[in-house]
């Protein structure tokens, strides 16, 4: 089998949306954990020490056999697997990924299913989809409606409602994202009378709050069909410190350290047996004991577990430990639950000593992605972790949250960076010296 790696120009700057401070994911890394130590599953050359002039990493390619002219084709690289019979074959990161039984993710905005560029590429990458933001709890709680009810209401609004129609039409399975979190979650819920000028509410009342948002969440999904589109979905996010400590949130407040497990009991009651759910975190490799430790604590009466499955959100920086991070996975996998990489994302550098888009970094960034995937496929195959997708969180470092770092498969300008090609495990082309 040959592999014929082509190179297509984009020829225009691409722009996929407005990159405003609200439509980003402010999930935060923790400064205390970062390491600028650099160790892959290969020994790490020190990197250039120029870093003045950013560089675009669009690999140029010893082996041509065609050029895509197609004006709608604007991914700026496929790989083709010639067989000996001739008959070629593009490799895309869902191809790739279902020969490990997995589906390849990418998080999703409303505003980039307008732009015929991002549209390709998503299409021609990824079977799974996750909402940046608009299933948070933000953007479905509706404070007016609540108080008109006097219970709190949930609904979609059009943004929403258009996102799914768009998944639904082309064929994409979806993690749900997110239930329960500190952040992105309107304080009003937690108040009498949805005023936060009037007093927090009691437990008994924030428990039933909880489990009509819940259960709302599931049947409109139902009732505007949508629900079978599920395969996964986040009900808590980030509720745990790095020092072992649950994070202060309302929910903590108002209910007590039970409000956890309550939430994947809700979620279990109301979700379909179909859809597996999840408990979500970033800094995971640092919160392995914590973790393993809270998940077996979410069972029922008779012992059975309320939750399927460990999200590991994969933030991670060049300056990362591959090693130790794979290790944290293993570890995961241990708990008999499925584990999913759900956000994941590797910005050049490490937490405040980020480096700049040279050629060497970029180099480093892609042997750093293809040791990371490596190592997780390898796992997966050797059966020591369940895991049924891996989702970045974007694909354009134009369109990232963290893009003063620049963490995905392709630049600001759409052009495939080495990330791409090691995503693609084709090592050649992956920042490797030949």
């Amino acid at each position: 089998m040959i592999l014929v790696v082509c190179t297509v120009l984009a020829l225009n700057v691409w722009a996929c949306g407005d990159n405003t401070a609200d439509m980003k994911d402010a999930e935060a890394l923790n400064p205390e954990m970062a390491t600028t130590e650099v160790l892959t599953t290969e020994a790490v050359t020190t990197e250039a020490a120029t870093a003045t002039t950013a560089t675009t990493a669009t690999v140029t390619t010893e082996i041509v056999s065609e050029v895509m002219t197609s004006a709608t084709t604007t991914a700026a690289t496929s790989v083709e697997s010639s067989t000996e019979e001739g008959e070629d074959t593009v490799v895309t990161l869902q191809n790739v990924l279902a020969t490990h039984n997995m589906k390849a993710g990418t998080c999703l905005s409303d505003y980039m299913i307008t732009d015929a560029k991002c549209v390709e590429f998503i299409k021609e990458n990824f079977n799974s989809i996750t909402f940046e933001n608009l299933l948070k709890p933000d953007y479905i709680l509706n404070q007016k409606a609540s108080q008109a009810k006097g219970d709190i209401v949930a609904e979609f609004n059009s943004a929403t409602e258009s996102l799914l129609k768009w998944c639904a039409d082309n064929g994409m399975s979806l993690r749900g994202h997110t239930l329960i979190w500190h952040s992105q979650t309107p304080n009003w819920i937690f108040h009498e009378a949805f005023d936060t000028n009037k007093p927090l509410v009691g437990r008994d009342v924030m428990l039933a709050r909880m489990e009509s948002y819940i259960s709302q969440v599931f049947k409109l999904l139902e009732d505007k069909g949508y629900i079978k589109l599920f395969y996964a979905y986040d009900v808590v996010n980030e509720a745990w410190e790095d020092n072992g400590t649950r994070r202060n949130s309302l929910w903590l407040n108002t209910i007590g350290e039970d409000y956890l497990w309550y939430a994947f009991y809700y979620a279990d009651k109301y979700a379909p047996d179909y859809i597996d759910l999840y408990y979500n975190d970033y800094n995971e490799q640092y919160k392995t004991d914590t973790l393993s430790a809270f998940v077996k604590t979410l069972v029922d009466k008779d012992g059975r577990y309320l939750i399927d499955g460990i999200g590991l959100q994969g933030h991670l920086y060049t300056g990362d430990n591959v090693r130790n991070y794979l290790s944290a996975v293993e570890k995961y996998g241990s708990t008999g639950l499925k584990v999913c990489i759900t956000e994941l994302d590797v910005g050049l550098g490490a937490y405040k000593a980020v480096k700049q888009p040279t050629e060497e970094n970029l180099k480093l960034q892609g042997r750093y992605y293809y040791n990371l995937i490596n190592g997780i496929l390898k796992l997966v195959d050797e059966g020591k972790v369940k895991m049924d997708s891996l989702t970045w969180w974007g694909f354009s470092d134009g369109l990232s949250w963290r893009n003063d770092c620049s963490p995905l498969l392709l630049d600001k300008d759409y052009n495939p960076k080495y990330a791409y090609y090691a995503a693609l495990q084709v090592k050649e082309q992956a920042g490797f010296d030949k």
